[in-house]
């Protein structure tokens, strides 16, 4: 049997639970923006927005209604929410009062926080994270419209610290804030994205990590995704029979062990088509195809293009870049 090589260009492969290995290759950013402080009634009507929305209250308490969602969640100060897909929301005392456009309050924002009402009786730092990768849907899929995380900042003290010095960096502006304020956000999603997992029993690839047992076999597959993997080794890292495992995994997951191993390996392709220079025949091996011409016709058909065609998408917007 080929033995594939664990490196590209060089370096050597370096091994991430699965959870570091998506946000990785989604090379999430942060951005900033104003924070809120509204008193009295009130509510504010939102635009559709890229990536995902970050928001914590710090004082008060509000309703959140996102446009497509089935229920309206009710948030209070200490709590954190995301919001996944995109969609025009709002954030109102009632959701019966008559919504404010949110650029009418933000475009007045001063000193990066905006002012309803006169303010003082509620207060939230808001943040968006877009994605630099191109498998923003292996995050956004398998999250709900609206992840709520209650009373977070008792809940672990990493995230109150980080709170409460977003806080500090939005309000006071001191030099060196935007980057303070872009590694406080990143800490910020993994934490509550883990204090999810803790409370809730998700979906697809997030679900298989709130199960120790699929989760070791999930990381066993992240560790080493160019092994050529059978169902009785993966049921044996997660110490069940193999018709357990497959089942458990099918029912967790959405789809079989090792057709998400496919999924993952073409993620890993893409991403290395994209931010490298390497051969196509090199990374071929590196995510475990036998040969390159497996690769180029496993890639044609889940990509729905050639893998030169995908790295020219990549030059191609380089050179757009450029020439702006």
């Amino acid at each position: 049997m080929l033995q594939r090589p664990r490196f590209l260009c060089g370096r050597p492969a370096v091994a991430m639970d699965p959870l570091s290995d998506v946000l990785s290759l989604l090379r999430p950013r942060s951005v900033l923006s104003a924070g809120l402080d509204a008193g009295g009634e009130w509510a504010i009507r939102f635009p559709a927005h890229d990536g995902i929305k970050f928001n914590a209250v710090v004082r008060g308490a509000c309703w959140v209604a996102v446009e497509g969602a089935a229920e309206p969640v009710r948030i209070a100060a200490g709590d954190c929410f995301l919001l996944t897909r995109g969609r025009p929301f709002r954030l109102a005392t009632d959701l019966r009062h008559p919504a404010t456009e949110s650029a009418t309050i933000y475009d007045r924002a001063a000193d990066n926080v905006a002012i309803c009402n006169g303010g003082g009786a509620f207060f939230l730092i808001g943040g968006r994270f877009l994605f630099a990768g191109d498998a923003a849907g292996l995050l956004f899929d398998a999250l709900p419209a609206i992840v709520p995380i209650r009373d977070a900042s008792n809940q672990a003290a990493i995230l109150r610290w980080a709170l409460e010095q977003l806080a500090v960096e939005l309000r006071q502006g001191t030099p060196g804030s935007a980057l303070m304020a872009d590694h406080l956000a990143q800490i910020m999603l993994l934490q509550v994205l883990r204090l999810w997992l803790a409370s809730e029993r998700p979906a697809g690839w997030l679900g298989a990590l709130a199960d120790p047992r699929l989760a070791r076999a999930l990381g066993a597959l992240h560790a080493e995704p160019a092994r050529r993997w059978t169902l009785a080794e993966l049921a044996a890292r997660a110490g069940m029979s193999r018709t357990t495992f497959a089942e458990k995994f099918r029912a967790v997951v959405g789809r079989p062990p090792l057709e998400y191993l496919a999924g993952w390996r073409m993620q890993r392709a893409a991403d290395l088509l994209r931010r490298s220079d390497a051969r196509v025949a090199e990374i071929a091996y590196s995510v475990g195809y036998e040969s390159e011409t497996a690769f180029r016709t496993a890639f044609r058909r889940r990509m729905l293009c050639t893998p030169m065609q995908y790295r020219r998408g990549r030059d191609a917007l380089l050179l757009h870049r450029t020439l702006r």
